[in-house]
């Protein structure tokens, strides 16, 4: 039997070739509509290049956008101190955060699908700017926790970008241009905490939002000059996610709902992307809380700098890819699952070794990208001219996830310790590689059919 893979790209490459033969599966199907996806490419090209210094463009944007979820991890010892804060309540800004990324990936990416994408980049990310310059300045933890609500709500600007990307490279480069896209958004993660330690260190906390504030107005400048209106590109084109889908707003988000009712290897793969990054949100939004006590008592630099050390995660994205690319992203998917589970073994031991520490952390960033990358190949490749809705979809759930370890994390640590944070992840862990082998011969049976 094919696996995830094999069916995906098969049924990719099915869609490309002709459209109409997706009339019976409901509106995405059908929006792919007649004509051929090459011609319309090609004209999309003579009015627009996508040249590699806009590729690093694209990339620049999406990790600098994404930081911002990310950013408030290894301050919020700090950030509590400051405004009074309790444990439970400063463990409510990376919820909050999370929590608005998750209503903005539905109410805010989908209408990638509908409007024209640079205005809409153009847009969030003004409204970021507002959004980080209230957090500078908060003076209460009511204003501290609105501002973060609205930043992660105008930070999914980062999925709107991924969407854009792939709908202007052509079919040929597609996958490597979201692969290299998606490499922006693991290192802007990755080094989110490295980036707020160092200058809380040198101008304190609120230095991080302001700096980051003045990038996002200066990318959104740059983008506004540089990238094109989605006018710009043929209106009867037939390639996938360069038309402007007909529905209303209120239908754009019913079909996002839609698109999981019917396809169930997107709805497996959403639950993968739950429990992976449940299990990774414990372990980020609650690392720094032992580090920063003795024995330790590391400082903000220090703590930010574990972000270095999980860069493997972005050379997880890259092998992940060429390994879906060779039909391997099932076995992909359980290996990594695998090592997710084993991560929190060595994380155990962080408060009497930091080299225990560094392994897990490694281990554990390069099982959740690998994962995290398979499940965005396989699920792009279902409906590619509904792009944006796919995307903000799934990512829900990435959301959901992040939330749900921040808040359980946090909570634990004040009443059991690190032991319980640990015990947390890996419950996570486990139940993702329980699934994963459960289903693993019925994803690809689900994928087979829907290809």
């Amino acid at each position: 039997m094919p696996c995830d893979g094999e069916a995906a790209t098969r049924r990719f490459g099915t869609r490309a070739e002709d459209g109409n033969k997706n009339e019976g599966r409901g509106e995405a199907g059908t929006e792919n509509g007649d004509g051929d996806s090459s011609a319309g490419e090609t004209g999309g090209r003579a009015t627009f290049s996508l040249s590699p210094g806009i590729v690093l463009l694209f990339a620049i944007a999406c990790g600098a956008s994404v930081a911002n979820v990310y950013f408030s991890q290894p301050l919020l010892v700090t950030m509590g101190h400051d405004l009074a804060m309790s444990p439970a309540l400063i463990g409510s800004v990376v919820t909050l955060t999370h929590v608005g990324y998750g209503l903005g990936l539905f109410f805010l990416v989908p209408l990638g699908d509908r409007v024209d994408r640079r205005r809409l980049v153009v847009v969030q990310l003004l409204g970021l700017v507002g959004a980080l310059s209230l957090v500078a300045t908060a003076r209460t933890a009511g204003m501290l926790l609105a501002g973060m609500a609205a930043t992660g709500l105008l930070a999914v600007v980062t999925q709107t970008l991924v969407a854009f990307a792939a709908s202007l490279a052509p079919a040929a480069r597609r996958g490597r241009v979201v692969g290299l896209v998606t490499s922006g958004v693991v290192v802007g993660i990755l080094l989110a905490r490295t980036a707020s330690g160092v200058l809380a260190d040198l101008a304190g906390w609120r230095s991080v939002y302001l700096a980051s504030a003045s990038l996002t107005a200066l990318l959104a400048l740059v983008l506004h000059r540089v990238l094109p209106r989605d006018r710009a590109l043929p209106p009867g084109s037939g390639a996938p996610g360069t038309r402007r889908t007909p529905l209303r707003y209120g239908e754009l988000l019913l079909s996002t709902v839609t698109l999981f009712a019917r396809e169930r290897l997107l709805r497996l793969r959403a639950l993968f992307c739950l429990l992976v990054f449940a299990a990774f949100s414990t372990l980020w939004s609650s690392v720094a809380l032992p580090l920063s006590e003795a024995p330790y008592s590391l400082s903000h630099s220090a703590i930010g700098a574990l972000g270095l050390v999980g860069a493997a995660g972005a050379l997880a994205a890259t092998a992940a890819g060429r390994l879906n690319d060779r039909g391997l992203s099932r076995q992909t998917t359980g290996t990594a699952l695998a090592l997710l589970a084993v991560s929190w073994v060595p994380l155990a031991f962080t408060r009497s070794s930091l080299a225990a520490l560094i392994i897990g952390v490694v281990l554990l960033d390069l099982a959740v990208q690998a994962v995290h990358v398979t499940n965005q190949t396989l699920i792009y490749a279902l409906h590619p001219e509904a792009g944006s809705r796919l995307i903000g979809g799934y990512m829900v759930f990435y959301s959901v996830g992040s939330a749900l370890g921040a808040i359980a994390a946090t909570s634990l640590y004040t009443v059991g310790g690190w032991g319980a944070v640990c015990g947390l992840g890996a419950g996570f862990s486990c139940v993702a590689l329980a699934l994963w082998a459960a289903t693993r011969r019925s994803v690809d049976g689900a994928a087979d059919r829907v290809g």
